[in-house]
């Protein structure tokens, strides 16, 4: 039996700074708490605050920083604020999207952590009236050899595939890469798209006073509890013990609370909607609460949390409101619509109750077994959350390579096999057919199997969306502001390198420590880098998140900040892959001759240079950038084009390896790209290749200012000598070798 005092006299007990400081409150925010409720909390307050509070949930040291990003376009309808971003994507529809981490969950509990990181970017995304279309998957992994990194690859891929494959969303796109960096903290960025009709989105803002309340979805249980305090905290070894912070999920409830919620969203009986995910109960009440209002100016809420449905007996309010169970939402309803949504959530077996009212007080008023266990000020939640100006170093600029020291290679083939079959570049086939990339019936070509942004057609049109996800980790980690430039530009090639107009993008921010200056100015620069770019190709960000503490005893992970891109293809008749090539066809590169060997996988995998001696990266040229992806478009709207391909990691030798195996077909070099290694293995901004047919090249200018035929392509099955089956076996090989080993 509950012991209902008991629990109520815990919950009012009032709390001290030693308290605070448990709960990730430091002083000078206990400081700011207590002036502003005029008075010490009680321990259900204090945990309300300390995951709002919580770097997770106000970006508190980054938000000065993210408002130097463009947001806006021709094509944004909503930019970042709500759930995700919006775009028009013509003829009365838009394209709902977001990418958020899962990161220190998913290394705590790697099936779950994954799983529950897919179903939470879900949620964002149907909860603004949007079905489902496509997911991404961007996977950060430690050094192959250490002894964690196997099961955490095993256990994160069925994750996803087990949530996402359940729940009936093709996952078309990602990354994954290998790096001893993560060995401690590996990266889980997870990211949805959806397609809604313009007429028919669905906010958390708009709620007014005196509308009932009403929680839908799963039981509340004690799974999650402090998952947002743990996501902005550090590691240390043998973290492991913080497994019930990491939530579980239930995929066959997430697809029913989809149908759900879409159904009730076709009629008129929802003012505001907000998904159940960081903080909870918490922070989707305070979310709506602080952006309703006729003007946006804030309203409150009053919550019986003795209504909560509850999977668990005897759960207290501190644990009621930070719960982190999954396939939860929380709506605002018109008062005459109760009813009608209660039917429609006892169709699909849901749970869902009134549990409480919005108000015109602009306070939080929580009620336990009769007694208020918490009444606070809502505004300081979000509005006056902490905001620092934190102190940050300019990172130091690496030294070129001294190319008069670096030996040409021996064989060019030997070292092509090497690179394709480097971790990073060998085939991630063992990862994506675990997942559904056909489910849905509109996937075109996914990235995984073409190389370049994944295609996804808008049901019922001949029109589709291109997705990509990018970022190149060892180039923000040599120069972050070029770095983060590079991370938006490969996002815009990729787009284009399939036919698509690049309209916007989301990001994952993922970096250590922000209260390191070394590690600030990182998190500074790369920002900054990523808005010159945005700025330069009308590539606003509508969405994102900020991931920060990923360091374990103090190491961080390599700056990673994640791009997801959208674009659109009004005619899919008009589309390009990699695979198209065919014989005697000239092989075009549009774009630098000259590659960079600063910072670049030819650096790391064969020169065996990593960190400061590997060198700079390649300089990001914004206006060649678009003038070449611009050209591409064109090209392959005017169908002039057989196969596609941008030129990223590894070089122009990389790109045409993977021309050749997509096609099947050899590709016979020009010795004055074959002989040098620069040209070959370089790595270079803005730069693409591209296969035309002969005819095609007598009767256009294809070569000049910005295209130089490098080779072409033949029925030799072989590239730089490789026999194709040999480049294939190597590349393909490595990741099955790998995962079949017993440790």
């Amino acid at each position: 039996m509950t012991d209902t005092s008991a629990i109520i006299s815990a919950m009012q007990a009032e709390q001290d700074e030693t308290s605070a400081a448990e709960h990730g409150i430091n002083t000078e925010e206990w400081s700011r708490l207590i002036t502003r409720l005029n008075r010490k909390p009680n321990l259900v307050e204090l945990g309300i605050y300390s995951v709002m509070w919580s770097e997770h949930c106000s970006y508190k040291s980054s938000r000065r920083h993210l408002s130097k990003f463009p947001t806006k376009n021709k094509h944004v309808i909503q930019g970042p604020g709500e759930n995700a971003g919006v775009i028009d994507i013509g003829d009365g529809q838009a394209a709902i999207f977001k990418m958020e981490s899962h990161n220190h969950p998913s290394y705590i509990e790697p099936y779950q952590g994954a799983a529950t990181g897919v179903g939470g970017i879900l949620r964002d995304v149907f909860t603004m009236g949007a079905r489902p279309i496509a997911l991404v998957n961007a996977l950060r992994f430690g050094d192959p050899s250490h002894p964690k990194t196997r099961s955490l690859v095993a256990g994160v891929v069925a994750g996803i595939g087990g949530y996402g494959n359940c729940v009936g969303v093709p996952t078309v796109a990602g990354e994954t890469e290998f790096h001893e960096g993560y060995n401690g903290n590996i990266l889980v960025n997870a990211m949805a798209v959806g397609l809604a009709d313009q007429d028919k989105i669905f906010y958390a803002r708009g709620a007014t006073p005196g509308n009932p309340i009403f929680y839908v979805g799963s039981k509340t249980g004690r799974d999650g509890i402090h998952g947002a305090t743990m996501a902005s905290a550090e590691f240390s070894e043998g973290d492991e013990d913080n497994r019930p912070t990491v939530q579980v999920g239930d995929p066959f409830t997430e697809k029913l609370l989809i149908e759900a919620c879409l159904e009730l969203m076709a009629t008129d009986a929802i003012q505001a909607i907000q998904d159940m995910g960081a903080a909870g109960l918490t922070s989707s009440s305070v979310e709506m609460a602080d952006s309703g209002g006729e003007n946006g100016e804030g309203i409150g809420v009053e919550m019986d949390l003795d209504k909560v449905p509850q999977r668990e007996t005897g759960m207290s309010a501190y644990e009621i409101m930070l719960s982190e169970s999954q396939e939860r939402m929380l709506m605002v309803l018109y008062p005459d619509k109760i009813d009608l949504a209660k039917k429609v959530f006892e169709k699909y077996d849901l749970d869902a109750e009134v549990i409480g009212m919005t108000t015109d007080t602009g306070r939080m008023v929580l009620k336990q077994f009769g007694e208020t266990v918490c009444d606070i000020p809502v505004a300081p939640l979000a509005e006056d959350a902490p905001n620092y100006d934190r102190p940050w170093v300019e990172p130091k600029k690496r030294a070129p390579l001294d190319m008069e020291t670096i030996p040409e290679p021996e064989d060019y083939g030997e070292v092509l096999l090497k690179l394709m079959s480097c971790p990073d570049m060998a085939s991630k086939r063992w990862i994506w057919e675990q997942y559904d990339r056909h489910v849905m019936g509109d996937t075109v070509d996914s990235s995984q199997s073409q190389g370049n942004a994944a295609i996804v057609r808008i049901h019922g049109t001949n029109k589709a969306l291109a997705i990509t996800s990018d970022c190149t980790p060892r180039y923000v980690a040599a120069d972050p502001y070029e770095g983060g430039k590079q991370v938006v530009a490969e996002a815009y090639r990729n787009l284009s390198a399939v036919g698509a107009k690049p309209i916007a993008i989301t990001d994952n921010l993922n970096f250590g420590n922000p209260e390191k200056r070394e590690t600030m100015g990182y998190i500074v620069k790369a920002i900054e880098g990523m808005a010159a770019a945005c700025r330069a190709l009308d590539f606003p960000v509508v969405s994102g998140n900020v991931s920060l503490y990923n360091e374990t005893d103090g190491i961080a992970i390599p700056p990673t900040p994640v791009v997801g891109g959208v674009g659109l293809i009004g005619d899919l008749d008009k589309v390009a892959t990699l695979k198209g090539a065919q014989p005697g066809d000239a092989l075009i590169l549009i774009g630098e001759t000259k590659g960079h060997l600063g910072a670049s996988l030819y650096a790391r995998e064969i020169l065996e240079l990593d960190g400061e001696d590997a060198g700079p990266p390649p300089p990001v040229d914004l206006e060649t950038e678009q003038q070449n992806s611009d050209s591409v478009r064109h090209l392959i709207e005017q169908g002039l084009v057989n196969a596609v391909h941008d030129v990223s990691d590894g070089g122009i030798g990389c790109a045409i390896a993977e021309m050749a195996l997509a096609s099947g077909l050899g590709i016979a070099i020009d010795d004055n790209i074959a002989k040098d290694t620069e040209a070959l293995f370089g790595e270079r901004s803005g730069a693409f290749l591209v296969a035309v047919a002969p005819e095609v090249m007598a009767t256009h200018h294809m070569t000049g200012d910005r295209g130089t035929q490098i080779g072409s392509i033949d029925d030799s099955a072989q590239v730089l000598g490789l026999p194709l089956a040999s480049l294939r076996e190597a590349h393909e090989g490595w990741l099955p070798s790998y995962m079949s080993k017993v440790d």
